[in-house]
C-alpha cells in the first residue's frame, strides 16, 4: 500500500464522517419515545432492535444521497468543498453503493416489523431522498427537512402497533414537534451559507428573505417547540422529571438563539 492510498480505516472513516453518523443519536431519542409511547413501556427487545436499526438505516441512505446530490455544489461552496466527495477522498460509485444498502436495510428492517411498515418505507424513503432537492427550488427546504425526521416517531408508533388503531394525538404531538425543532436548527445552520446561496441562486430562508428574519422564524418555531412538548406531556401523562426535560430544553433552546442572533 503506497502512501496515497488511503488505508480501510481511514476509508471506513471517510464514511462515518460523510454521513455523521454520530449525529444519528439525535434523531433516535424520539423514535423511541414514539415506540414506548405506543407499547405503554418497554417494547419487546426485537422491535427496538428494528426500530434502532430502521432509522440508523433511513438516515445513513438519505445523507449519503444528499451528499452524492450536491456533490458538485459543495465543491463550489468554500465552506463545504473539504467534504470526502468533493475532496475526492470517496468516489461517487461507492457512495451510490452506500445509498443502496443502506435503504435496502431499511425496507427489509420496515417489513420485519409488520406489512404495513414495509409498504410504507418506500414512500418513507421517497421523502427523504428528495429533501435533497428541495433548495433549489423552495424555502419550504427547512421544513420539509424537519417532516423528513418527523416521521420517524409515527414510524416507530406503526412499528409497535401494526396499525393506526387507538389514539394518535401523542405521536403525532411528538411528530410535529421534531418538525418544529429540526426546521429551527436548519434555519440556523442555512445562515452560514448565505452569501453563497445567492449567488448560487439556491432557495434558502436567510439568503432570500435575510438573516434576521431566518433567526426570528428559527426562534419561533424553537418557540412552539416547547408548547408541543408541553402539550405532548399532556396527553401521553408523562410524570414531572420530564417536564424538568422540557425546562432544560427550553433554556437550551434559549441560550442558543441568543448566541445565534449575538453572532
Amino acid at each position: 500500500m503506497t502512501a496515497a492510498t488511503p488505508s480501510f480505516t481511514a476509508r471506513i472513516g471517510d464514511y462515518f464522517r460523510l454521513v455523521r453518523f454520530s449525529h444519528s443519536v439525535f434523531a433516535l431519542p424520539f423514535a423511541l419515545m414514539g415506540a414506548w409511547i405506543a407499547a405503554g413501556g418497554a417494547p419487546r427487545a426485537l422491535t427496538l432492535l428494528l426500530v434502532l436499526g430502521a432509522c440508523v438505516a433511513a438516515r445513513t441512505a438519505a445523507m449519503a444521497f444528499n451528499r452524492l446530490v450536491d456533490a458538485e455544489i459543495d465543491k463550489q461552496n468554500p465552506r463545504t468543498r473539504a467534504r470526502e466527495l468533493p475532496a475526492g477522498r470517496l468516489r461517487p460509485a461507492g457512495v451510490a453503493a452506500l445509498v443502496a444498502v443502506s435503504a435496502a436495510a431499511f425496507v427489509a428492517c420496515a417489513f420485519a416489523l409488520n406489512p404495513l411498515c414495509g409498504r410504507l418505507s418506500f414512500a418513507v424513503l421517497a421523502v427523504l431522498l428528495a429533501y435533497s432537492f428541495t433548495k433549489r427550488f423552495t424555502l419550504l427546504c427547512h421544513l420539509w427537512l424537519g417532516a423528513s425526521l418527523a416521521l420517524a416517531p409515527l414510524g416507530a408508533w406503526l412499528a409497535v402497533r401494526g396499525g393506526l388503531e387507538g389514539d394518535l394525538a401523542a405521536p403525532l404531538i411528538l411528530s410535529a414537534t421534531v418538525l418544529t425543532w429540526v426546521a429551527g436548527f436548519d434555519l440556523i445552520y442555512a445562515c452560514q451559507d448565505t452569501d453563497f446561496d445567492r449567488e448560487a441562486r439556491l432557495h434558502s430562508v436567510p439568503a432570500r428573505l435575510g438573516v434576521p428574519f431566518a433567526l426570528a422564524l428559527s426562534s419561533a418555531l424553537h418557540a412552539a417547540t416547547v408548547a408541543l412538548l408541553v402539550l405532548f406531556a399532556w396527553q401521553a401523562g408523562l410524570s414531572w422529571i420530564f417536564g424538568l426535560a422540557i425546562v432544560a430544553a427550553a433554556g437550551a433552546l434559549s441560550s442558543i438563539a441568543s448566541r445565534s442572533v449575538a453572532r
